[in-house]
């Protein structure tokens, strides 16, 4: 059986769309309708005219899907497709956090759960983060949850004092800087660029700092011929379609291997996702006061990055 034309007559069948994040096998983004990050991800899930949304992506993306699409079938390949930064914050923790914070404006990332999502005030990625932050009145006292690296960066960008939540990505945490610096010696000529989901220690050594989109588009800007990868290596694909005549030099982490991918992202598999086409299994489903709590924050969010 051809898997992959197999995979478009279920699409058809089903009036389905497939998005895709960068971070998953270069296989799965190959065959994705729509490709980005999860700003893009979130804006194209709110446009499309399809019944059903196979999300190849993690947990949490798959919810912001279902959020702004309530009438719509939102499925992901595998539920266990999770988020270490997600599972940072929990939901009785987090209510917590909030409630010994008053009068606070709650800015959470979009990594996190759905049921966070409906305690914020308004959600932001890292593609609009310093925007969101220098929406806010300066007054205004803010809690940023639940990345507290992407907050510390955005604390030396906007200048303003927030209150973090101590959580962090598993991928983004444990980068080497001992390999970065060395990677920088070996490829004086390089660009190096970093995601602000790392620690600060590693941004001070970047040369360009920002969201995965924008990691990508600055390859194809720059007139580097080298650049360093500190971010999960998914992104590569897309960095060397675009401009295969480029060098581009993935981070090793803290144990020296330079294969450090999301091993959620990963779990989703073309097998998987032609099962979930046949099957209509695994469905995203969220309660509606969940649901209605967090969609103001999200469209928040969006109305502030058109």
């Amino acid at each position: 059986m051809d898997k992959l034309k197999y995979l478009e007559e279920l699409k058809a069948k089903n009036n389905a769309i497939i998005l895709a994040h960068y971070y998953q096998d270069p296989d799965i983004q190959d065959i994705a309708d729509y490709m980005g990050d999860s700003l893009a991800l979130a804006q194209f899930a709110q446009k499309t005219n399809a019944d059903v949304i196979l999300f190849c992506g993690v947990h949490f993306m798959s919810e912001t899907a279902k959020i702004l699409n309530p009438d719509k079938t939102v499925l992901i390949p595998d539920l266990d497709a999770g988020c270490s930064l997600a599972d940072s914050a929990s939901t009785k923790e987090f209510k917590e956090w909030v409630e010994s914070h008053k009068n606070s404006t709650v800015v959470s990332y979009i990594n996190c759960s759905a049921e966070v999502k409906a305690m914020s005030d308004i959600i932001c990625t890292s593609s609009n983060a310093e925007k969101i932050i220098n929406s806010i009145p300066k007054e205004t006292k803010i809690l940023f949850a639940p990345d507290k690296y992407l907050g510390q960066y955005l604390i030396k960008k906007t200048g303003r004092d927030l209150t973090l939540w101590n959580g962090y990505c598993q991928v983004h945490a444990i980068f080497s800087l001992k390999d970065l610096i060395k990677l920088k010696v070996r490829h004086p000529d390089a660009e190096t660029l970093a995601h602000p989901e790392c620690d600060e220690t590693l941004l001070d050594q970047a040369d360009f700092i920002g969201s995965t989109t924008a990691l990508i588009n600055r390859t194809q800007k720059s007139s580097r011929k080298e650049f360093i990868i500190v971010t999960e290596p998914g992104v590569i694909h897309q960095m060397e379609k675009m401009n295969p005549k480029k060098k581009y030099i993935p981070l090793a982490n803290n144990e020296g291997c330079a294969c450090n991918e999301c091993p959620h992202m990963r779990l989703n598999t073309i097998d998987k996702m032609i099962y979930t086409l046949e099957s209509k299994t695994p469905e995203i489903i969220l309660g509606e006061e969940v649901m209605r709590k967090a969609t103001p924050p999200l469209l928040r969010m969006l109305d502030l990055s058109k």
